[in-house]
């Protein structure tokens, strides 16, 4: 009797990768399969106004510029990599974090593996100091806060409660705080990584 064959751990992408989830390899990642798949990835499950889904593309493209508005002088390395903070989320979704807490360590392992191997993929540490994660962080939890006053039906001192109160105005930020159709968040967010590589490749 032959042994029953090893599951399926990998994806076949757009641009033609199969990307192991498990185990995933840095050749096997490109940045318009990223692109691709965080603009049809609805931040909020969804539960957002407008005629389209806020997307993680759109999410990512926020952090990076609320991280370059809060960093001092922020280099090209550190903001690529507060754009590709939730990458891995082109394959594995975006879970509220009440129900990445309920399903445990096993979610956290597997993000952790993509997010390593992204960044090696872009010429970045695959682990960021503490102090850039601690920033990047505070970037995220201060755009949670403008996405969920301005899109997600809460109220301030609800969202206060939860994210913090971060010391920014949504109108700072209302281009960035637009549902757009997936083409567009997809082009945005390939944009901004173009302009990031670029200052990346010229510091080296």
């Amino acid at each position: 009797m032959s042994a029953r064959a090893p599951r399926r751990a990998w994806q076949r992408m757009l641009s033609g990768r199969r990307l192991d989830l498990i185990d995933p390899s840095p050749l096997d990642i490109e940045i318009g399969d990223i692109a691709h798949g965080l603009a049809r990835v609805a931040r909020w499950n969804g539960q957002t106004k407008g005629p389209e889904i806020f997307s993680v593309a759109q999410h990512s493209v926020l952090v990076e510029s609320v991280f370059a508005g809060l960093a001092l002088a922020p280099s090209g390395k550190a903001r690529l990599t507060a754009l590709l903070h939730d990458a891995p989320e082109y394959v594995i979704g975006d879970m509220i974090s009440p129900f990445k807490a309920a399903i445990g360590a096993e979610y956290k392992r597997v993000e952790a593996r993509l997010k390593r191997a992204i960044f090696i993929r872009f010429g970045l540490p695959p682990e960021p100091p503490d102090d850039l994660d601690r920033r990047i962080k505070a970037a995220d939890r201060a755009s949670a806060y403008l996405e969920a006053t301005a899109l997600a039906g809460f109220s301030s001192a609800e969202a206060r409660k939860l994210f913090g109160a971060p010391d920014l105005s949504t109108g700072d930020f209302a281009a960035f705080l637009e549902p757009m159709r997936p083409a567009d968040a997809e082009t945005l967010f390939l944009t901004r990584f173009s302009e990031l590589d670029v200052k990346v490749a010229g510091a080296l």
